[in-house]
């Protein structure tokens, strides 16, 4: 965790991603990135100059998932919790049959949350994609879509109000799963039908194939995106 930790600090401060005064909510999915997000802002909390408030928020799509593991990681901290309850799942697989689920749910996923966010009076969301994410997003854009593009580091929501942030950029995931384990808290299984079988996971094997060969790749296409300076980077 302390790794992890100092990536974190790392790219708050590259990015201004945190501001005194802030009220920062973490989109808790229950997942080893969002769990390992909020355990490095709450440490990072008592200590960089920036004095701001730490809340959380779990989006329930209606998998029948057990939170409560969720819910007493935030007693411990000491933070506000909050489970949106939602009927995404039965409307993009049931109602809709989405032959193409992710997209959908994506949007009223991330609408559900904002709702939420607001009404604990957080100001900015933090979003748990990691280090191998931001690449896997940088090929999705390049291969599938034609573009050079990704997720920006930081962005501001218009209809909102509130500024998305992703302190984990510069932690890759084989990181953050050792600083997950170690740890006593653990991650809870998805649950979702769509899960581990989407054009991302594709992505995943065809970089794991090219990382087989070439180990700097990795480096290499984030040092690319870093320089390019598209979408804020």
């Amino acid at each position: 965790m302390r790794r992890v930790t100092g990536l974190t600090r790392k790219a708050i401060e590259d990015y201004n991603m945190i501001k005194s005064g802030d009220k920062v909510c973490v989109a808790l999915s229950g997942g080893k990135d969002s769990v390992v997000t909020l355990l490095s802002l709450a440490a990072l909390r008592r200590f960089i100059p920036q004095k701001f408030e730490l809340c959380a928020a779990t989006v329930d799509l209606g998998f029948a998932m057990d939170y409560t593991p969720m819910r007493e990681l935030c007693g411990h901290l000491e933070i506000g919790y909050r489970i949106e309850r939602t009927d995404i799942g039965d409307v993009v697989f049931n109602i809709r049959k989405e032959k193409n689920p992710c997209s959908l749910c994506s949007k009223m996923r991330k609408g559900a949350l904002h709702s939420a966010a607001i009404e604990m009076g957080a100001n900015k969301i933090a979003l748990g994609h990691n280090n191998d994410d931001v690449i896997e997003t940088f090929f999705l854009c390049l291969l599938y879509e034609g573009r050079i593009g990704c997720f920006s580091p930081v962005s501001f929501l218009d209809r909102t109000g509130l500024t998305q942030i992703r302190p984990l950029i510069y932690a890759d995931e084989k990181t953050v799963l050792a600083a997950l384990k170690s740890t006593p808290y653990e991650a809870i299984t998805n649950l979702c039908p769509a899960n581990a079988n989407t054009k991302r996971e594709d992505m995943r094997d065809l970089i794991r194939t090219l990382y087989l060969s070439d180990h700097d790749i990795k480096s290499r296409v984030f040092g690319a995106l870093k320089r390019s300076g598209i979408d804020g980077w």
